[in-house]
C-alpha cells in the first residue's frame, strides 16, 4: 500500500510502498478515503526535518538533554549511533481522516466491516491506504456528512476542546488569533455558540474566510484601534477570551492577546507559539493563560487511547472521542459549515508534490485533503493501482494466538547461512541488535514483522530485509526460516517464544524470558513436549568483551565469592511503557534478569534463594545465595539520575578484588597490585558477541551458548525478587 513518510534527517518526503498493518484487537481497519493535511501541525514538523543537526537540536532541546543522558550511561558512542538511528527513521505524517471499516478486531465489535468512520491520531490516522486505529479514535460518521467533510473531525475536535477551555458564553466576545485551518474552525464554532467574533491574522485572504463565517471583523495585527471598536461596543472593552491559534517564533501573538483581553480576561493557547509574557501586561489586568491539548482528555493517555478505557462522562463530559463525535454531529445538523475549508483535493500519490508547494507558498489555502482509490487494485481509479498488500490476515504480533505445530526437529540451514526472521523491530533492536546482525556474513535476514507498516518498511531499508510483513504468524509460520528473533514488548515475548518452539525454529528472544510463572512453565512444558531446546535469552553482559576479560583476569576460584552489583538505572520518563506494570509487569521484573544472569555467569552456579527488600516501582535491594555458597548484593535504584553511570560491579575472593565500572573500564587488585583495562570506542556490553554466538549454535547444530536450565533459573529468581518483596520473606528457588 502507499503511505506518506519523512526521513527526518534529511528532511526527504516521499510515498512509500509498505506493507498492509494487521488488524489487531482492540481496534479496526480502515481503508482510507481523504486524509486531512494539517498545515501547522505537519508543515511544522516538515520544516523541522529540512533543518541541519545544529538546528535541530535547537528546535528540539527536550530531545539533546535524552541523547546527554544516555551519552552518560551507553557513552558518546553508542549514544550517537542511537540518536543517528533515530533520525535515519522513516516517520510518518497525518492524524485526521475518513475511511471505511475493512475488519474488526476483538474488543471492536461496536464496529462493523463496511461503516464509514473518522477517525484520529498521529501514530494511527496516517496518510495511508490503510490503517489500524484503536477503538478511542474511532468514530461512525453521521448520515449526510460528506466523507471529505467527516475527515475534518480531528483538527475540529482541537478546535473544539479549545473553545470548551476559553469556556466563552453565549453572547460573549471572543478573539482569535491566527486564521489558519484550526483558527477558522474555532472561529465557526464560536459563531455557532453565539459568541460575537474577532479574527486576527496577516494573510488577508484567511481573514476574508473568517468573516464569510461570521466573524465581526477580520484583519491584520496592526490594527489594534479597530479590534478594540469591534470588540467594544455593549460588550465589555476587550474580548472575555482570545484563542492563540497562530505558531511561529514570534511573541507578538502573546503581546496582541494582552492588548486585546478585557480586564480579567481568558486567555487559550492552542497552538505552539512562542509564549515570553510581558509581565507588566498579564499583571496590571490580572489575566488567567489556559492550555488546550489536543483533542481533549485521554489524549497522551495509552489507557484511554491503546487500552479502550473510556473515562464515564459523569466525570469527564467530552473526551477526545466525544469531541469528534460532537463535531461531526454539528456538520451533520448543518449548525458547521467546513466545505468552504476545502481548497483542493489531491491524490495521496502527489504527497510529495503537495508538501512542497505547500511549504514554499505557491499553494495557498487552510484546507487540503489527500484521497485514495476505493478499489487499490483497478487500474482505472483515478489515484492508480498500488498493487496487493505485502501482509496477510488481520493477526497482531502480540496477539498470541496459538500456532499449529509445523515441526519439532529443529532444522539446520541448507546454504551454510541462518536463515532468520525478526518480530519486532523497535528502538533497542535497531540501535543494539539487527546492525550486528546485518553485517553478519553468515546470516541471511529473510523478514521482519512489525506492527506498523512503516517500522517494517523501515527495517526492511536499512537491515536488507528481503521482506517486511505487519503479521507475526508470517513469520512464525514460514518453513524457510531456520531461527526466529523476538524483540518485542516485554507481555508478548513467553506466547511468541512457545510458538516458536512449536514451529521448530530456534529462538533468540529478548529480555524477559517470561513474566509469571505460569508462563516459565509452559515454555518448560513445550521444550519437553517438542524436544526442541533451542533457546536462547538476549543476556548480553556475560558477552561483554570486557567482563569476559576481567574475569580472566581475576582468575579461577575454588572458594564462595561475594559480589556486589550497583544498577543506578534512574527515573522512567513519563511516557515510557514500563509504566504500564499491568501489562508489562515491573521494571525489574523487565530488566532484572541481565543483572542476575551476570552474577551467575561469573560466579558459575544457579542462585538458589532470593530476599528482597524496598519498593517494587522505586528502589529495591535484592541478596542472591548460589548452589556454591556464593553471595551477591543487587541494588536497583530508580532514584538516581540518569547522567550517571549507569552499572557497577565489584566481586570479593581469594584475596583478589575485580571492579567493572559501566563497561567502561575494568580493574583487578591482587597481592601483586593494580592493573586497569578501558573499553576502547566506548561501551560494548556483547550485543555482537551473543548474537555471533547464537547464530554459530544455529549454524553448527551446537549447544545454544548459554544452558537452558540456566535460563530458566535466572528467569526464575528474577521472578523471585518480586515475590519476596510482597511476601517479605526469603524465596528458595
Amino acid at each position: 500500500m502507499k503511505q506518506v513518510a519523512q526521513n527526518y534527517r534529511s528532511g526527504e518526503l516521499t510515498v512509500l510502498d509498505v506493507p498492509e498493518p494487521a488488524c489487531r484487537p482492540g481496534g479496526v481497519l480502515v481503508r482510507s478515503l481523504y486524509s486531512l493535511i494539517s498545515t501547522g501541525t505537519e508543515l511544522m514538523k516538515v520544516s523541522e526535518a529540512r533543518l541541519s543537526l545544529v538546528g535541530k537540536a535547537k528546535a528540539r532541546p527536550d530531545q539533546v538533554r535524552k541523547v546527554v543522558e544516555s551519552a552518560a550511561q551507553l557513552g558518546p558512542l553508542a549514544a550517537y549511533r542511537k540518536a543517528m538511528g533515530k533520525l535515519e527513521r522513516w516517520t510518518p505524517l497525518g492524524y485526521s481522516l475518513c475511511g471505511v471499516v475493512e475488519a474488526v478486531g476483538e474488543g471492536a465489535e461496536e464496529f462493523a466491516v463496511g461503516d464509514l468512520v473518522a477517525c484520529a491520531g498521529n501514530e494511527f490516522a496516517l496518510h495511508a491506504e490503510v490503517n489500524w486505529v484503536p477503538t478511542n479514535l474511532v468514530v461512525a460518521v453521521p448520515d449526510g456528512v460528506a466523507p471529505e467533510h467527516a475527515a475534518f473531525a480531528t483538527v475540529g475536535a482541537i478546535a473544539l476542546q479549545g473553545v470548551r477551555r476559553g469556556e466563552a458564553a453565549l453572547g460573549e466576545s471572543a478573539c482569535v488569533i491566527g486564521l489558519g485551518l484550526v483558527g477558522q474552525l474555532v472561529v465557526r464554532l464560536l459563531v455557532a455558540s453565539g459568541v460575537r467574533v474577532v479574527g486576527v491574522d496577516t494573510v488577508p485572504e484567511r481573514c476574508r474566510l473568517a468573516e464569510k463565517a461570521g466573524a465581526v471583523l477580520a484583519t491584520g495585527p496592526d490594527a489594534v484601534d479597530a479590534l478594540g471598536t469591534a470588540l467594544g461596543g455593549r460588550h465589555a472593552q476587550g474580548a472575555d477570551v482570545v484563542f492563540l491559534a497562530a505558531g511561529g517564533h514570534t511573541n507578538q501573538p502573546v503581546e496582541l492577546a494582552a492588548q486585546l483581553a478585557r480586564d480579567r480576561g481568558r486567555i487559550v493557547d492552542i497552538g505552539k507559539t512562542r509564549l515570553d509574557l510581558p509581565w507588566n501586561a498579564y499583571y496590571e489586568k490580572e489575566l488567567e493563560l489556559r492550555f488546550s491539548r489536543s483533542y481533549g482528555p485521554g489524549r497522551y493517555d495509552d489507557r484511554y487511547e491503546l487500552d479502550g478505557l473510556d473515562y464515564p462522562a459523569g466525570y469527564v463530559r467530552w473526551t477526545e472521542r466525544r469531541n469528534i463525535a460532537c463535531f461531526l454531529d454539528l456538520i451533520a445538523a448543518e449548525s458547521l459549515d467546513v466545505a468552504t475549508l476545502v481548497d483542493e483535493v489531491r491524490p495521496v500519490t502527489t504527497a510529495t508534490e503537495t508538501y512542497e508547494e505547500l511549504r514554499t507558498g505557491a499553494l495557498r489555502g487552510v484546507g487540503f485533503l489527500f484521497s485514495y482509490p476505493m478499489d487499490p487494485t483497478d487500474p482505472t481509479d483515478p489515484t492508480g493501482p498500488t498493487g496487493a498488500p505485502t501482509g496477510s490476515a488481520p493477526t497482531s504480533v502480540a496477539a498470541g494466538e496459538a500456532m499449529p505445530a509445523v515441526t519439532t526437529t529443529p532444522r539446520r540451514p541448507a546454504d551454510g547461512r541462518v536463515r532468520l526472521g525478526v518480530i519486532g523491530a523497535g528502538n533497542y533492536a535497531g540501535s543494539m541488535l539487527l546492525p550486528h546482525l546485518a553485517k553478519d556474513p553468515g546470516v541471511h535476514l529473510r523478514a521482519v514483522a512489525t506492527a506498523t507498516a512503516l517500522s517494517a518498511a523501515n527495517a526492511r531499508s536499512r537491515f536488507g530485509f528481503e521482506r517486511a510483513v505487519t503479521d507475526a504468524t508470517d513469520i512464525l509460520g514460514d518453513p524457510d526460516l531456520d531461527a526466529v528473533l523476538i524483540a518485542t514488548r516485554h507481555h508478548t515475548h513467553a506466547s511468541l517464544v512457545s510458538q516458536a518452539l512449536e514451529a521448530g525454529k530456534a529462538v533468540f528472544v529478548e529480555k524477559p524470558l517470561a513474566l509469571t510463572e505460569d508462563e516459565l512453565d509452559a515454555i518448560a512444558e513445550t521444550v519437553a513436549r517438542t524436544g526442541n531446546d533451542r533457546l536462547m535469552v538476549g543476556f548480553n553482559r556475560r558477552f561483554a568483551p570486557l567482563l569476559v576479560d576481567l574475569q580472566r583476569r581475576f582468575g579461577p576460584t575454588t572458594t564462595p565469592l561475594a559480589l556486589r552489583y550497583l544498577v543506578n538505572a534512574g527515573p522512567l520518563a513519563a511516557d515510557s511503557w514500563y509504566r504500564d506494570t499491568a501489562r508489562e509487569g515491573s521494571r525489574f521484573a523487565g530488566e532484572g534478569g541481565h543483572f542476575i544472569d551476570t552474577l551467575a555467569a561469573w560466579v558459575g552456579a544457579p542462585p538458589t534463594s532470593v530476599h528482597a527488600v524496598g519498593d517494587p516501582a522505586g528502589d529495591l535491594q535484592a541478596t542472591l545465595s548460589f548452589a556454591d555458597g556464593s553471595t551477591a548484593s543487587l541494588t536497583y535504584a530508580a532514584s538516581g539520575t540518569a547522567r550517571a553511570p549507569k552499572e557497577v560491579l565489584d566481586v570479593t575472593g581469594e584475596g583478589r578484588c575485580a571492579r567493572l565500572d559501566n563497561f567502561a573500564s575494568a580493574t583487578v587488585w591482587t597481592p601483586r597490585g593494580r592493573e586497569v583495562r578501558r573499553q576502547r570506542f566506548g561501551q560494548d556490553k556483547g550485543q555482537r558477541a551473543e548474537l555471533a554466538a547464537f547464530a554459530e549454535a544455529v549454524r553448527t547444530g551446537g549447544p545454544m551458548p548459554i544452558p537452558l536450565a540456566s535460563l530458566l533459573s535466572t528467569t526464575r529468581a528474577t521472578l523471585a525478587v518480586g515475590a519476596s518483596l510482597v511476601s517479605g520473606t526469603t524465596v528458595a528457588l
